[in-house]
């Protein structure tokens, strides 16, 4: 197995949970490509040569299927550049490597087949989701979803933001006058997108905004205003409703990524109990002895020289023996609700 092909692994470590961009695999979205070698698939064409070497388009989509759902939200044409610099660098250093040969060495042996069994298992698991995660299968999961999920509500909102309680108040004195809340948006809010579109949010739920934002909306009735200031970490927020509703369920292709998710934690749960079941497991201590062994018996002190005394073994006090690690008592930080986007 080569470098590039370790490449390739780390790239695909994420793979069964992260969406795939529907944008890379159109053919008509692709950078252009060199024209595919005799032979081969008309539709995996070589994208780049390193020193003869051939890396098709497969592989730089496959690194990009790869990524962290984080990094996937960034346009396909940014991902696949960087895919394919990335597999390019990769090529070169491997062939420079394999001159060297860096491959024979035993402990880059030992990394490789450890890489090599961790995608045979990972290809193993998707397969066995792909059996699973049916469009009938997953469209029941859906179906089973939109019945227990509880009711929900959202509001169509409004809000004015300025940087202090001041100018909140001053606004919403001039709103009280009879002020056009969308006009005074656009003049005085400092959200960039507010002054644009009159500082319409448009329909959100409640776990959608920010927790003190959210109270203050989802309080008022449609055509209401905020009678004080809201403060956010944003700044302060003048707001105002203009509808409520029932809000829909998402869509099927919406949560189709979740409920292909589930599909497979539960193939992957599954399959390793049985396999638990059937094998024949025996874990040792660190140190490779069984566990209940007694411990290995220390070596006997070696004899002090003729004529002198032995050293007394030190012992710790209390006040001189090494401290203990309490254990962590404060609460992991959580992160509020973004604001919804612009």
């Amino acid at each position: 197995m080569s470098v590039r092909a370790a490449l390739s692994l780390a790239l695909v470590a994420a793979l069964a949970a992260a969406p795939t961009i529907a944008a890379e695999t159109k053919k008509k979205d692709a950078p252009a490509a060199a024209a595919p070698a005799p032979g081969a698939p008309a539709d995996d064409p070589v994208v780049a040569r390193v020193n003869g070497t051939a890396l098709r388009r497969s592989e730089v989509i496959d690194g990009m299927r790869g990524l962290p759902p984080q990094a996937q939200q960034q346009p396909a044409e940014k991902l696949y550049a960087y895919v394919l610099d990335n597999l390019i660098a990769t090529t070169m250093l491997s062939q420079a490597a394999h001159k060297a040969k860096i491959q024979d060495e035993p402990e880059v042996k030992r990394r490789l087949a450890t890489l090599e069994d961790q995608l045979i298992a990972q290809s193993y698991i998707e397969k066995l989701v792909e059996k699973s995660a049916t469009d009938a299968a997953l469209k029941a999961r859906y179906d089973k979803f939109v019945k227990e999920a509880p009711p929900r509500e959202e509001v169509h909102a409004r809000h004015i933001l300025l940087a202090n309680e001041a100018d909140a108040k001053a606004v919403i004195e001039e709103l009280k006058k009879g002020g056009d809340f969308a006009k005074l948006a656009q003049e005085k809010s400092t959200d960039p997108a507010g002054k644009t579109s009159g500082g319409d949010l448009g329909y959100f739920t409640k776990e959608e905004m920010v927790p003190d934002f959210a109270d203050a909306a989802f309080k008022l009735k449609p055509g209401e205003i905020t009678q004080a200031p809201v403060h956010t970490q944003f700044g302060w927020h003048v707001i105002k409703v203009e509808d409520r509703r029932a809000a829909k369920p998402p869509t099927f292709d919406q949560v189709k990524p979740q409920l292909v998710r589930e599909v497979g934690r539960e193939v992957f749960e599954k399959k390793l109990n049985e396999l638990k079941t059937a094998a024949k497991i025996e874990v040792f201590n660190a140190d490779g002895s069984k566990p209940g062994a007694p411990p290995p018996a220390a070596a006997a002190p070696a004899a002090p020289p003729p004529g002198e005394a032995a050293e007394p073994i030190p012992t710790l006090s209390p006040a001189t023996a090494p401290p203990t690690l309490a254990p962590q008592t404060a609460p992991a930080p959580t992160l509020s609700p973004a604001t919804k986007p612009k």
